[in-house]
């Protein structure tokens, strides 16, 4: 567990949890969810005494599940928001293979190891508290980028744009945090595009007798998690956005500034989960699109080997009815007892049957191409 003091020229990290709120700034008290379990006795002692109030056991539930959807919630005291992370899982990385190297197998597996944990964020005046899955870089990241910020610089201009950048309450750091979590599906986004790519291009190759249909389904499985997972963050960024538009007025230009910053913030994230999602929407109709394509491939190659097998059926038919009218035992038949006859049915054979072929071209039953 990680306690950082925030004010607006300074970031601090603390070695404990202080007695008393500090006069300025707010406090970030950063954990994984073992640790916030192991801690929550002292950590709800702490904010009884900084806040007056306490977490309720149902939202200390919410933080500590491991499968909760994205939601946001709220009392008197704080605001309380779960966010699901949309992340490759740790170490799956090299998994996520570009066209020209990834395989079945690589797709099946990077797909399955998307990490979709929760974090957990509760609000309050003056102080943030998060709740982190175990392999969670969000906090770590989030710690050091704010400890750059406030590194002394030679210019006082210099200094000054840089303390401004620092979030200036608890939940304009959320949603930083959550802005970050959405953009780092950016990358994974790529990621996965190729991926997909790679399973349609076997799927549509006319060389590739593709059969891995179970790796197929898998991959529009993990399209509708993701696709669910999106709704619920944007129903979750929805409700904060209107309870954000309930809270009662500032009177200080300053604080209304804040809260103003704070909605375009949070229309700004909630605008990044819409392109997400509509990313998702796409990703899955294009997995529909190429099945459909694919069967409509199939059929085609079907009905041209049928219409092949169909015009050779119609050249041999009139072919097998002469030799089968000369093959009948009658000494009268025309020819049978002539030294050319067998020359000048062969030849009449011949012709019908280059006829019948010029003539099936000529129709296109027997060219796929274009005539000029």
């Amino acid at each position: 567990m990680r306690v950082f003091h925030i004010r607006s020229d300074q970031f601090t990290e603390l070695d404990e949890l202080p007695a008393q709120l500090p006069a300025t700034g707010y406090l970030w008290i950063g954990s994984a969810r073992r640790e916030f379990e192991v801690n929550t006795p002292t950590l709800q002692a702490a904010l009884q005494r900084w806040t007056g109030g306490q977490l309720v056991d149902l939202h200390i539930s919410d933080l500590l599940n491991n499968q909760l959807p994205s939601h946001f919630d709220y009392t008197s005291w704080y605001d309380l928001m779960v966010f699901r992370r949309l992340a490759a899982g740790t170490g799956t990385n090299g998994l996520f293979l570009d066209d020209q190297t990834g395989t079945q197998s690589s797709a099946k597996v990077a797909l399955a190891s998307i990490d979709t944990s929760p974090v957990g964020f509760a609000v309050f005046d003056r102080v943030l508290l998060t709740v982190h899955p175990t392999d969670c870089m969000v906090r770590d990241f989030f710690a050091n980028k704010l400890q750059q910020m406030t590194v002394g610089v030679d210019t006082r201009t210099e200094q000054r744009a840089n303390v401004l950048r620092l979030p200036t309450t608890p939940a304009d750091l959320m949603l930083r945090m959550i802005n970050h979590m959405v953009d780092s599906y950016l990358e994974l986004r790529r990621l996965l595009t190729k991926q997909l790519g790679y399973l349609q291009q076997e799927l549509l190759n006319p060389r590739s007798h593709f059969d891995s249909w179970q790796v197929f389904l898998e991959s529009r499985n993990a399209l509708h998690m993701l696709e669910d997972t999106c709704e619920d963050q944007r129903s979750a960024i929805v409700e904060w956005i209107d309870a954000l538009d309930e809270w009662p007025g500032e009177t200080e230009p300053q604080a209304n500034r804040e809260r103003e910053l704070l909605r375009v913030r949070s229309r700004d994230v909630l605008e990044h989960i819409e392109r997400v999602l509509t990313h998702v929407r796409r990703l899955e109709s294009s997995a529909e699109a190429a099945v459909q394509m694919h069967f409509s491939a199939q059929s085609n190659r079907t009905n041209d080997i049928m219409r092949t097998l169909t015009v050779l059926t119609a050249i041999f038919m009139p072919l097998n009815l002469v030799t089968g009218f000369f093959g009948m035992n009658f000494d009268t038949l025309p020819l049978i007892h002539s030294n050319t006859g067998v020359w000048l049915a062969s030849t009449f054979m011949a012709f019908v049957g280059i006829a019948l072929g010029w003539f099936f071209w000529r129709k296109r039953y027997l060219s796929t191409g274009r005539r000029p």
